[in-house]
């Protein structure tokens, strides 16, 4: 018998397979109910007992013989199998499905990128804040309008008026820079922010801005204005014509919204634009003295601009999305419209 097992090994040394089926059939050849070893321990049962402890170490040493060469096989099928499909030049050289960004994170890291190529650098700040870094460092009145429960999730009201809330923009960021850098001051600051509003297809109690500040000696509305041009012209295209209109902020004086020629229509006049030829993209203004001076900046030294818009609104001009609750429903038929956009 021990004759036999070396055999079987020798067999078992030089065995091959060039496909799957082939590695089944050495499986079953001396593996199976019916092959090879199970014939051989049912003979080792009426072996003289003198032989078997050495018939017994051969046996064990053929099975794991048989075991590991089972294994070399399939993983050298494998192998030849996803290297087969490599040589192959027929087949799609997208393996994968890709994977989608958000549109809104599409955006937004387009307007980043136009400001990051002019200076500005990017900073972040908590979405939970406190009164004066959301509203008094700004010049927000007490009995403003903004801080009525209407409009802002408040989440702890203090004795000391310093309440804990949401944040309503990102201009909170704004603050906490400016208290802790001294000018030049050259940032964009994009997050989520948080209002009490009811949801519908123009609003939502979530949305997202880009925010930027801009502070340093002699900084005049002309560098706003150019600016914002800049930005407008490298995100709708060359042909964009803006304006400005007057408008108010707390903590801007002179303040401004900005329009741009309808990219739709060219200015000619559509429903997007409501027959204007223009449309609201920002908000923007000369940072008030106040405002620097609540953060530590001498106003008599240094002047700034602040601009911020709302990435949704500029999204949905982008792509003509007509309902701002698809950015949060996940719905996968919208949200694979933007597959492999980076």
């Amino acid at each position: 018998m021990k004759e036999l097992i070396q055999k079987y090994m020798e067999e078992v040394e030089m065995a091959s397979a060039n496909s799957a089926e082939e590695v089944e059939k050495f499986r079953i050849k001396y593996l199976g109910k019916k092959g090879i070893l199970n014939e051989l321990f049912a003979e080792f049962r009426n072996i003289p007992a003198a032989e078997k402890r050495e018939t017994g170490l051969l046996l064990n040493q053929l099975k794991e013989k048989i075991q590991h060469k089972l294994e070399q096989m399939r993983l050298s099928i494998e192998s030849s199998q996803s290297y087969s499909k490599l040589d192959d030049l027929t087949l799609s050289v997208n393996f994968y499905p890709m994977g989608s960004r958000h549109p809104l994170s599409v955006v937004e890291k387009r307007i980043t990128d136009i400001f990051s190529h002019i200076g500005f650098t990017i900073a972040q700040g908590p979405e939970i804040e406190d009164d004066w870094h959301n509203f008094s460092a700004l010049n927000f009145t007490p009995d403003h309008p903004a801080r009525d429960m209407q409009d802002t999730f408040f989440i702890e009201k203090r004795t000391d008026g310093n309440d804990i809330l949401l944040r309503t923009h990102t201009s909170s960021v704004q603050v906490r820079i400016m208290e802790k850098t001294q000018p030049p001051i050259r940032m964009i600051f994009p997050g989520r922010v948080f209002r009490n509003e009811a949801i519908s297809a123009r609003a939502h109690c979530i949305f997202h801005q880009v925010e930027g500040l801009f502070v340093d000696s002699n900084v005049s509305f002309v560098d706003l204005k150019q600016t914002l041009f800049y930005f407008a012209r490298e995100l709708y295209g060359e042909s964009t014509r803006i304006r400005f209109r007057p408008s108010y902020f707390p903590f801007t004086e002179p303040s401004a919204e900005m329009d741009i020629s309808c990219p739709l229509c060219k200015g000619e006049g559509c429903n997007i634009c409501k027959h204007t030829g223009w449309i609201e993209i920002l908000g923007c203004g000369m940072v008030d003295p106040a405002v620097l001076e609540n953060c530590g900046i001498n106003s008599e030294t240094y002047t700034g601009f602040a601009f911020g818009l709302g990435i949704e609104r500029i999204a949905m001009g982008l792509y003509q999305i007509k309902d701002l609750r698809l950015f949060f429903e996940n719905d996968m038929r919208f949200l694979q419209q933007f597959e492999a956009t980076f």
